[in-house]
Formats: structure tokens, C-alpha cells, sequence
């Protein structure tokens, strides 16, 4: 594995390590003290910081040659802080914490190293339970730097096999792990998609328009960007879509500076070396939401407004604004800059000019008026719908109308930071028919998708952070259970697994077990796929003659059981 020569680990000194070097470890980065965790060639899916749906990326996606089960090695001296295990998210998950005082995290894996896998399995028997969380004492997994730890996977809400790698400090706040010298070859310079100016006060505009406009970018020789002159007066800001991608990829990255002067003088800069989680859903502030969900390209706003805490603003003067005065002309400049130090500049130059507003600010007024610091309680129909203080960024109109048994909760064009409740009186159906009942918003299809629900006697309640159409939906079928690899009454010697797919179409799975002749056996569900594997080297059974159980229950509380015989070759 890794040829550098190890002191013989010992756990008194680790402890120590900890509490001598963490002050010193979390004032200077090291960037020799973490190994590459795969031994092939880094090549990125996605980037540090990049801009994801509702939250930066918090570590590196590295591409496993599109296949499942490449070792992982640890980085670095450390223990096993954490193992998370889940259907959905992360996956199979493992956290180690190393002497300096960082953490470094793996998501999405296949399975463990063997010790770490032993360990999960005994937890996960005893729990009777895939999904699990632990937190083992310190001295109970220690892990030398190169030792096997894992292998890659797909699990969770992975879009396909890849590694996500983190590098957290010791408040545990994601750090780009390029600080850490790991290295990413590129040499390719970030692209820019489009180029956005925001008239912002009362009497601003640009070229007559008081409404958000698309520039038009003029490509130079030498890569660099220029606009026409802008026709501008009041205060403006600037949007710009932009991307990175690195060598041996055509994945569309985020970048990673983008710093904006305004005649000469720095203005604004975004930096992506460092977030916490808490602040990383004010992503939705940060970016224009509405272009997003109706153009699907992310433009990230070069000023700050309110009700924007992000960290990852580093620079600002008047918070990005420009203000831009009649008769005076300026030049206003973005670099957009990757790790590597690859940039390209646009240039933009203004000339203030108070002129006639031929397109006023388009707002559209409704019934509803949102205070976005005050809380909002309305009732329309059957709906009644909460919204929190502080729940919206801003003050706004939104459009809320019941349809029967359908609210049309404005349009997904406004992003909601806290849950709002919907909750809905059902006292029309009865007791049996309600049981089988459910909020569901309703996708593209215009088909209900299962919203968790609250019953409280005759009223449901839903929590969300998407506005759009939800409507009361029933549930009356049960789960849908079929084996894949065997039959009834099978000899199956010669197989590994098990392999059940169970699936639901309307309010979806929400628990299943299984035991073979009454002993509960341990299944992993791959949603992607809705198939249960139950591996046969659990060794939970060596009988010849096996009876096999599972049910599957519904988020409505439907069930179904399958029941089968199957035999094997006694071990």
C-alpha cells in the first residue's frame, strides 16, 4: 500500500496527539498530512462548494471508473468516529477522527474494511435494523494511515458510483479538501454561461428596464469577456452563471473564487474554502431561485442581501451594490478563478445615464401578502396553511387557492428556508377511508407524491419547504412483494443472496422485515432498484429446509407477506 514508514500505533499517544496539536492544526492547514484515499487517478464529479439543490457541496465527488469496489484507504492516523447507515442521503457512511484535529468522511460505499464491517453487522443484528447509527468509543476501531477502511459504492442517494470525500474541521464545518494538498489535475479555464444585471432600487434601471436582463458577453482573443456599455442609473447589482471543469472530466463543476471590482477596487468575493451546514441552505438566498427552477441554471448574485448569513462571502463593499450616479461612467470587472488558478475575466463598463423607464418592475400583486419576519396563518377551504417568521427571505406576494381536495400553494419560484405546515380537515371521510389517507404534493405528472403525514383525529398535517400543489391522497393498496432469484420450493445452493424486489407505487415503502425459519435476517434495500439482498454469509441459518417471511408496510400502514420454502446444502 503506502511506502512511508509507520510509528507503532499506540492509543495513549493518539489521545494526546489530540489535545497537543488541534490548536495548532486548525490555525495552519497541513498540506502534506493527508494521503489520497483511492489509489487511482483523481478525477472529479463534483467539486467542493458547488452548488447543489438547497446546500453547497460539502466535500469532493471523486469518479471510481464507473464501477463499485475500490479500496479506500485512510488518509491519515485516526479513529472511527461514526458509522452511519442509511437508505437514503450518504448511504453507508464512515467518519474518522485524526490526531490534527480535522475529520475526514466517506459516503455512498459499498461496504466497509473488514473489522469496521464485523462491527456494524453485530450492531445492526442486535438492533435488527439496516439502517443504524453508532458512535464507537475511541479506542474501539483505531485505524492506521493506509489501512484499508472501505470500498466504493453507490449507496444512498448517489446518482451513480463515485466517492464522496470530505475533509471537516473540528467544528466540524466542511473544508475543500485541495487545501489539504489534495491534488486535482486541471488546466482547463471556468466557463462562463451567462451574465445577469439586477436593477434594485425604486428608481434604478438599466437601459430603461427596471427588470432583472441577460448581458450580452463579447468573447476577446484572448479568452477574456467584454459587454457593450451598460445604460445604467441607481443602484445594480450583478448575477453570473458559471462553471469549472477539470482534466479527464466533462462534469460541469462549481468554481472556486469569484471576486468582482468596480474601477480598480475589489467588491465583492465568494470563496470556497470553508461552510458550515448550518448556514448552507441560504444557498436558495444566495442564488436567483426563480431563474433556477424555471431555466435550470444557477446564476449566483454578486451583492449580499438581507437575510443572508453566508460565510463564504468573504469580500464586500456596499454589499456588492454599485450605485451608479447620473453623468458618471465607471468599469465594473469578475474574475472567476478554479483552484489551480486558472481565471477568466469579464469586463463590463457603465455609464450612468437617469433615462426615461420604458419597463417598470414587473410585480405580480395577489390576496396575499407575505411579511417574511411575521408569522402568516391562512385557512382556504379544507387548508389551513402556517408560515413560520422567518420561514421566506423576503417580503412577497404568493398565490394560495384550495381546488377541492387540492391547495395550490403558490408556484416552486420562491424558496422556503423553514417548514411550513399544511394541514387539512378530513372529517368528510370516515374513520377506515381516513387511515388511508396522505398529503401528497404533486409532481409534473400530476400524480401525488407521499408528503409525510401527521393524523391527529380527523386532521392531517404535512411539513415542506417546496411550494407547489398538494392535495389529500388515498392509499388503499398494499406493498407489491416478488423474489428475483429463487422460487417456492427452490434448492438454491449455489446462490450468494437473496434478492426480493418490493415495491409500492402510491405512498411509498416504509418498513419491511424479514426472518428465515423465525430468525430475523438482515436485508439491504437499494431504493434505486427497490430490491431487498439478503447475503447468505451471515451465516443466520444452517438448515437444510428454510421458511421464509417478510413484510413490507406501506407509509399508509398497508402490508404485504410473502412466505417461501427454499433449501440449501446443510453447512
Amino acid at each position: 500500500m503506502y511506502s512511508e514508514p509507520h510509528m507503532t500505533f499506540n492509543f495513549a499517544t493518539l489521545l494526546l496527539f489530540f489535545g497537543i496539536t488541534v490548536g495548532f492544526a486548525q490555525n495552519e492547514i497541513p498540506d502534506n498530512y493527508f494521503s489520497n484515499p483511492m489509489e487511482i487517478p483523481l478525477v472529479l464529479s463534483g467539486s467542493f462548494g458547488e452548488l447543489r439543490s438547497n446546500h453547497f457541496h460539502s466535500g469532493l465527488d471523486i469518479k471510481t471508473q464507473q464501477r463499485q469496489g475500490i479500496p479506500i484507504y485512510a488518509p491519515a492516523d485516526g479513529f472511527v468516529s461514526r458509522i452511519k447507515v442509511g437508505h437514503f442521503g450518504y448511504g453507508k457512511a464512515l467518519y474518522i477522527n485524526h490526531p490534527n484535529g480535522y475529520s475526514t468522511v466517506y459516503a455512498h460505499l459499498l461496504k466497509y474494511g473488514d473489522s469496521i464491517q464485523s462491527y456494524v453487522k453485530k450492531h445492526q443484528y442486535e438492533k435488527e435494523s439496516y439502517e443504524i447509527e453508532l458512535y464507537p468509543e475511541a479506542e474501539k476501531l483505531p485505524v492506521k494511515k493506509g489501512e484499508l477502511i472501505a470500498y466504493s459504492g453507490n449507496s444512498g442517494s448517489s446518482g451513480g458510483p463515485h466517492l464522496h470525500f470530505e475533509i471537516r474541521d473540528a467544528a466540524s464545518r466542511p473544508m475543500n479538501p485541495m487545501l489539504f494538498g489534495i491534488k486535482i489535475p486541471d488546466n482547463r479555464v471556468p466557463t462562463i454561461n451567462g451574465l445577469f444585471v439586477y436593477p434594485l432600487s425604486d428608481s434604478a434601471q438599466v437601459n430603461g428596464s427596471q427588470n432583472m436582463q441577460k448581458i450580452r458577453l463579447i468573447r476577446q482573443a484572448d479568452g477574456s469577456y467584454t459587454t457593450e456599455s451598460l445604460n445604467a442609473y441607481g443602484k445594480i447589482g450583478f448575477g453570473i452563471s458559471t462553471h469549472d471543469q477539470q482534466n479527464g472530466a466533462s462534469n460541469k463543476n462549481g468554481t472556486y473564487k469569484i471576486i468582482s471590482s468596480y474601477n480598480g477596487e475589489e467588491w465583492f468575493e465568494v470563496l470556497f474554502n470553508k461552510f458550515s451546514f448550518d448556514e448552507t441552505r441560504y444557498l436558495n438566498r444566495f442564488i436567483d431561485y426563480e431563474y433556477f427552477e424555471t431555466n435550470k441554471s444557477r446564476i449566483q448574485k454578486l451583492f449580499r442581501e438581507s437575510n443572508n448569513p453566508l460565510s463564504v462571502i468573504t469580500k464586500e463593499k456596499n454589499q456588492g451594490y454599485v450605485d451608479v450616479k447620473d453623468g458618471l461612467s465607471g468599469v465594473y470587472t469578475i474574475q472567476v478563478t478554479d483552484f489551480q488558478g486558472n481565471a477568466v475575466l469579464v469586463t463590463i463598463p457603465i455609464t450612468g445615464a437617469q433615462q426615461e423607464i420604458t419597463q417598470p418592475r414587473s410585480v405580480k400583486e395577489t390576496q396575499d401578502f407575505i411579511a417574511c419576519e411575521q408569522a402568516f396563518s391562512i385557512t382556504k377551504g379544507k387548508f389551513n396553511v402556517y408560515i413560520p417568521a422567518g420561514s421566506l427571505y423576503e417580503d412577497v406576494y404568493l398565490n394560495i387557492e384550495d381546488k377541492g381536495d387540492t391547495l395550490v400553494l403558490h408556484e416552486d419560484i420562491v424558496p422556503i428556508h423553514k417548514n411550513i405546515s399544511i394541514s387539512v380537515d378530513a372529517s368528510n371521510y370516515t374513520d377506515e377511508d381516513r387511515s388511508k389517507l396522505y398529503i401528497g404534493r404533486i409532481n409534473y405528472k400530476g400524480i401525488p407524491y407521499y408528503s409525510d403525514t401527521d393524523h391527529d383525529g380527523s386532521k392531517l398535517t404535512t411539513r415542506v419547504r417546496t411550494f407547489g400543489s398538494y392535495c389529500i391522497a388515498s392509499d388503499s393498496k398494499s406493498p407489491v412483494i416478488k423474489p428475483l432469484n429463487f422460487s417456492d420450493g427452490q434448492w438454491i445452493s449455489d446462490q450468494e443472496t437473496l434478492r426480493i424486489k418490493i415495491q409500492d407505487n402510491e405512498s411509498g415503502i416504509s418498513s419491511y422485515r424479514a426472518t428465515i425459519n423465525g430468525k430475523f435476517i438482515l436485508t439491504e434495500y437499494e431504493h434505486k432498484k427497490d430490491v431487498l439482498t439478503y447475503d447468505f454469509n451471515d451465516r443466520v441459518i444452517d438448515d437444510a429446509e428454510n421458511n421464509l417471511k417478510l413484510i413490507v408496510v406501506d407509509n399508509v400502514g398497508n402490508s404485504a407477506t410473502f412466505e417461501a420454502t427454499f433449501f440449501r446444502k446443510s453447512i
